[in-house]
């Protein structure tokens, strides 16, 4: 049950969306246990972001939320992937990209909690 929620400065077309959605639903799969046939995707573009005072840069917050256990490993390999996917996709260099995670131990879905 992973969620990954994307806050760029940038414009996403819909040609980008579809590949950013490819690509992070094949690189979820770093963490074990994760695939693309439960990650839910979302992409907020235009956002008025800063880092270290300017905003003069394209730049992204990218927050991943995952059910269970934290994997440090598997979320250092997976803030790679994202930074490079970013940067191939949007043009957003990897030191203007923050990656969040988050473990949560209760996530509900079809009408009741795993």
């Amino acid at each position: 049950m992973p969620f990954i929620n994307s806050k760029v400065s940038v414009t996403i077309s819909g040609e980008k969306e579809k590949e950013l959605k490819c690509r992070l639903g094949e690189a979820i799969s770093v963490i074990p246990g994760k695939s693309e046939s439960w990650l839910m995707l979302n992409f907020e573009d235009n956002c008025h972001l800063y880092f270290k005072g300017d905003n003069a840069k394209p730049m992204a917050f990218v927050e991943v939320k995952i059910y269970g256990n934290e994997n440090p490993s598997a979320f250092s390999t997976l803030t790679g992937k994202i930074c490079d996917i970013f940067r191939e996709v949007l043009g957003i260099m990897p030191d203007n990209v923050y990656v969040k995670y988050e473990a949560v131990s209760n996530w509900g879905w079809n009408g009741s909690n795993f």
